[in-house]
């Protein structure tokens, strides 16, 4: 492991205003989006989306870093430049999705452990060799009766870390993704205190396992209200218990935090990231990792038609453009409609 290569790659994902676009999908997610849009799920298909992604003119300038599922990382271009090189060229750093996904956690009803360790050590290193510098492993926490319990969030931690080692090992910059849910009608409070135990059991079993916080990007879920709450905070509240949270728990050795949209609205996502911002100075890049919240207005655009493959770059751009603008704490709601 070269701490100060990773380093360095943990940086440029996130510094100059840039962000993550996560573009890791699994097939049978990607499939439930194009069916919102009437196009049949096929290799060329996605193919075909990502490339209209990667390919969006100007792009770079706002994205430093791109998370690849394992089919998407075997793709091409048009032109048969594999996509992680593709990427890497325009200094939009490849990454790859390493886990196996969120299974139910045995004797534990409602919970989730996320599994994938089993011989990852090997798929690092052909990922490597592919041309990722970088992998993600997201944990999902729900809140709701009960949960979560304790031991589903130190079991989750643990498996976490275990990641995060390994991908140092490999010489990948390790994305820390432990996300709690909107899901439900808790307040915002208790996402707040769900949050702030979690990410304490994160960052005990990372330093247990001997992970340099230097050399990764933790991506964390805003502090927000459940999806039901009666009576949802407001962008200033969120903004203002997020970074609360986040000061009190996320060591300032964390070279840049990335956030996960979860669920928020595209607009919502970047007003919140603006206003944090806003509120510095933070010890940390204060950035954005988005999935649904990035791609969801390229998705509509798009809707599966050739003729539309450019005002699906240009629905990219915008929003890639405006998350930039909030990274850096420049962002003003009037720019959606003049943008």
């Amino acid at each position: 492991m070269n701490l100060k290569v990773l380093n360095s790659v943990a940086k440029a994902m996130v510094a100059n205003g840039k962000g993550i676009l996560a573009a890791d999908e699994s097939s049978p997610t990607i499939k439930k989006r194009f069916d919102t849009i009437g196009t049949e799920s096929t290799e060329e298909s996605r193919r075909r989306y990502r490339e209209m992604l990667f390919t969006a003119k100007g792009v770079a300038d706002y994205i430093g870093g791109v998370i690849l599922f394992d089919e998407t990382i075997r793709q091409s271009t048009r032109d048969g430049v594999p996509f992680a090189r593709y990427l890497n060229d325009l200094g939009m750093i490849a990454g790859i999705k390493v886990d196996k996904g969120a299974k139910p956690l045995a004797a534990f009803p409602g919970e989730t452990i996320t599994e994938g360790l089993d011989g990852l050590r090997d798929r690092l290193k052909e990922y490597h060799a592919m041309g990722a510098h970088f992998a993600k492993w997201r944990a999902v926490i729900s809140i709701g009766d009960g949960i979560p319990t304790d031991f589903c969030l130190r079991a989750n931690a643990h498996a976490l870390a275990r990641y995060a080692a390994l991908c140092q090992e490999a010489g990948l910059v390790p994305i820390v993704e432990p996300e709690v849910l909107m899901d439900g009608d808790h307040s915002i409070g208790r996402c707040a205190e769900v949050t702030s135990r979690t990410l304490d059991l994160v960052f005990g079993e990372l330093a247990a396992h001997r992970v340099e916080l230097e050399g990764i990007v933790l991506k964390p879920n805003m502090v927000i209200s459940g999806t039901e709450a009666s009576n949802r905070a407001g962008p200033e509240e969120v903004a203002k218990a997020t970074l609360d949270v986040l000061k009190a728990h996320v060591p300032a050795a964390v070279p840049g935090i990335a956030f996960l949209s979860g669920g928020q609205s595209a607009e919502e996502a970047t007003e919140h990231l603006a206003i944090m911002n806003r509120m510095g100075p933070l010890p940390w890049e204060l950035s954005f990792s988005y999935g649904r919240a990035l791609q969801a207005p390229a998705l509509e655009a798009w809707r599966g038609q050739e003729s539309k493959f450019g005002a699906g770059q240009q629905a990219l751009y915008k929003r890639a453009r405006l998350n930039s603008l909030a990274h850096l704490g420049k962002y003003e709601t009037a720019m959606e409609s003049a943008a």
